[in-house]
């Protein structure tokens, strides 16, 4: 079958019982995660780590992750290394907080998308025009989405202070409020059963409530991008092409498909995607401006991205486990505590299903380290400050360690293109 075709024949049935599958296997996923997280709940009286408020403040703190995410899916799908998530965050940062200042929210929307863009813009002329290497060409451009942020924060914003009299300069808070609402009666409803303690009834009650209190619109943007990306890449001819740049571009371009064109356009989507996941943090996450406020989540997304094996579900789910582990940090120090037990659980299980599949030294390693989370958790009490706020970071190390084995990129993610070129 050509890269430039539509399956034919029996093939697109084939696809919707793959897909119908996935569906079931996801859902059960999902409902194992959370029957875990009751049982953790209730052996450890955590309440906090899944009330609706933890959740609430997870799902604010994932959609800025996520975009990032899909974003890097983007630009690697087709070829391109995108290390450059964090300064198009920033930019987006920028943007956002200076449209909406002067312009209003929908605005300032736009201008985070806008000026994510334009790093991404920056970043497909350095990589596909010119061939700098994609690493290079991503840690320079954080450089400049940083030094750009702060340099015109400090134009535009330098007579602007907080409120609180403590933000000084580069700082606006409080300028503006995105639009949300909340189903009412469900929120009520399903937040007085959240509050009742019950062994997974109440849990899904409170990830009920979290769904349907105060949803900002551009979280409903987020799931509707992520359903967009997974169609586009994976059901339209345009899609194929696109992913077929990333996997082999000269057998795509002796096809005729125009890899340098979708490079670029992939690209700059990616940036758009980074800019909004910035533009997500200042006005609804942080609801202010900062200069740096994205505070890692760009390279977190890019961990998150790797973890879900360049796949939108698999982005999905990563960026919910370092938005959840993110979030936690604020709440109390005996919840993070809580989180170790449900680690070990986690490796655990892993481990066990390493072991079905005979990847002995895997399984034995990941049964060690969950075995020495099982101690850590039954032999203290709580965990140290400095650790609670390191917790999104030491998992990202840990994910990425334990997940490698079972990664498949792109083949020709972050190799030098050249047209014509044979190989």
């Amino acid at each position: 079958m050509s890269v430039l075709t539509k399956p034919s024949g029996s093939e697109p049935v084939q696809r919707l019982v793959r897909a119908r599958n996935a569906a079931w296997i996801w859902a059960l996923v999902v409902l194992g995660v959370v029957v875990v997280v009751s049982a953790v709940r209730v052996m450890t009286g955590a309440n906090e780590i899944d009330s609706r408020g933890s959740l609430h403040a997870a799902i604010l703190a994932t959609c800025p992750i996520l975009l990032a995410a899909l974003g890097g899916l983007w630009s690697e799908r087709a070829g391109v290394v995108n290390i450059g998530l964090e300064g198009q965050m920033i930019l987006g940062t920028w943007g956002a907080a200076y449209f909406t200042y002067w312009y209003g929210p929908t605005t300032g929307i736009i201008g985070a998308a806008a000026f994510g863009a334009l790093g991404g813009l920056i970043h497909a002329i350095a990589t596909v025009s010119f061939g700098v290497d994609h690493i290079v060409s991503g840690v320079a451009l954080n450089l400049i989405g940083l030094g750009l942020a702060s340099f015109l924060a400090e134009v535009y914003f330098s007579d602007l202070k907080s409120e609180r009299g403590t933000g000084g300069p580069n700082k606006l808070d409080g300028l503006y409020d995105p639009w949300s609402f909340t189903v009412p009666g469900v929120s009520e409803g399903l937040s007085d059963l959240a509050t009742k303690h019950w062994f997974l009834v109440s849990d899904l009650a409170a990830l009920g409530a979290a769904l349907t209190t105060d949803v900002s619109i551009l979280t409903v943007i987020t799931v509707v991008l992520v359903v967009l990306t997974a169609w586009v890449l994976w059901r339209t001819p345009f899609g194929l092409r696109l992913r077929s740049c990333g996997e082999n571009p000269q057998a795509a371009e002796s096809l005729g498909v125009n890899v340098l064109l979708h490079k670029y356009v992939a690209v700059i989507i990616s940036g758009a995607f980074a800019g909004l996941g910035g533009g997500y943090l200042a006005l609804v996450a942080a609801s202010g401006f900062s200069a740096g406020q994205t505070n890692g989540r760009g390279y977190i997304g890019l961990a998150a991205m790797i973890f879900g094996n360049w796949r939108p579900m698999g982005v999905v789910l990563g960026s919910g486990m370092f938005g959840y582990t993110d979030s936690l940090r604020l709440r109390d120090p005996s919840t993070i505590h809580a989180l170790l037990l449900l680690v070990a659980i986690g490796v655990l299980a892993y481990a066990a299903w390493q072991a079905y599949r005979g990847a002995r030294r895997s399984a034995i390693v990941l049964g060690t380290t969950g075995l020495l989370f099982l101690a850590w958790f039954a032999f203290t009490d709580s965990v140290p400050r400095d650790f609670t706020s390191m917790t999104p970071y030491i998992l990202t190390l840990l994910v990425l360690a334990f997940a490698a084995q079972r990664l498949r990129m792109p083949a020709a993610d972050g190799k030098i293109y050249r047209k014509g070129s044979a190989g």
